[in-house]
């Protein structure tokens, strides 16, 4: 099975367009082999700007650029774009609407090994914060790809957050039916539903199949639109089960998690578990045994998934 970093599809899919679409241009703060985006700038040199280790100055030159005519994708390690750049997000991008993409690479723990300084675990909390600012945790290339094709159509801000290293596809060309904004269903179930984001939909997807084989029925949901969030899907999911599990790479406080249970017990009570990093320095390692350490596997969502069904 092929497996593809989902930064290499954003840069194959912005050479692509960049070809017919001239006022396509890709900033990087340092990043270019990072971010995947080497190609890019050896292809179309006129509309690649290295702007150093400068995330302010990377994302306030995106708005002016934006303001311009121009089409910007700002890349930079996830870490440091959503918190050195925090006040150009919220006022160059966000409060004054313009067409800013920002692309947060090597997100969650994909810098595992470098610790917290490189560990992006508060950047769903601090941009999805904003007023006007989307933001994006695509599951694999198929979805990555249809998710880039259709933000290239619009002209508002958005925050796309991928991961570092090569993912398992979930999806094909032919069952990625995407809508902008809309949650997927993956399976159906009636006793308990796994909702996720980003790279721990793969696992949620696991675990689902484990309790399946134990008698448990589940309904698994790529909540790939954090926000806006698809609060039909997330509702209807909640009336349908007795409870619900969410999974995502980061931080417990102010995430996906935090999002669902806040609207969850607000309109439709349910028993929810949040599993997420803890509020506390990650452990250092690479990104798997950072998620093992943690649950954040299949067999990890699945015992929180039994313990909360009371098995």
């Amino acid at each position: 099975m092929n497996k593809i970093p989902n930064r290499q599809v954003i840069c194959d899919v912005l050479l692509e367009h960049a070809k017919e679409d001239r006022d396509i241009v890709v900033l990087c703060s340092d990043s270019r082999g990072s971010a995947s985006l080497s190609g890019f700038a050896e292809a179309f040199p006129t509309q690649f700007f290295e702007m150093g280790i400068a995330e302010q100055s990377l994302v306030s030159t995106a708005a002016g650029l934006a303001r311009g005519g121009k089409k910007p994708f700002a890349a930079s390690p996830a870490c440091f774009l959503s918190t050195r750049s925090m006040e150009q997000v919220k006022v160059d991008v966000a409060y004054s609407r313009t067409n800013v993409k920002l692309i947060g690479i090597s997100g969650g723990v994909s810098y595992g090994a470098l610790g917290m300084t490189h560990h992006s675990a508060q950047d769903i909390a601090a941009l999805g914060s904003i007023p006007g600012m989307r933001v994006y945790l695509p599951s694999d290339r198929h979805q990555t790809r249809a998710l880039m094709e259709a933000l290239l159509q619009d002209d508002k801000p958005a925050y796309i957050r991928v991961g570092r290293n090569p993912v398992e596809d979930i999806y094909t060309p032919d069952s990625m039916k995407f809508e902008l904004d809309q949650a997927v269903t993956l399976c159906e179930g009636d006793d308990l539903a796994i909702i996720a984001c980003g790279e721990m939909v793969k696992p949620a997807v696991e675990a689902a199949k484990l309790l399946a084989a134990e008698g448990i029925s589940v309904q698994v949901l790529d909540l790939y639109c954090v926000k806006p969030l698809d609060r039909d899907a997330v509702l209807n999911s909640a009336r349908k089960v007795k409870a619900l599990v969410t999974v995502e790479e980061h931080s417990v406080i102010g995430g996906m998690g935090a999002m669902v249970s806040q609207l969850v017990a607000e309109y439709c009570p349910k028993r929810v578990k949040n599993l997420a990093l803890p509020d506390e320095p990650a452990i250092a390692g690479k990104s798997q045994e950072v998620f093992d350490y943690y649950g954040l596997n299949a067999e990890g969502i699945a015992k929180a998934a039994r313990e909360l069904m009371g098995r």
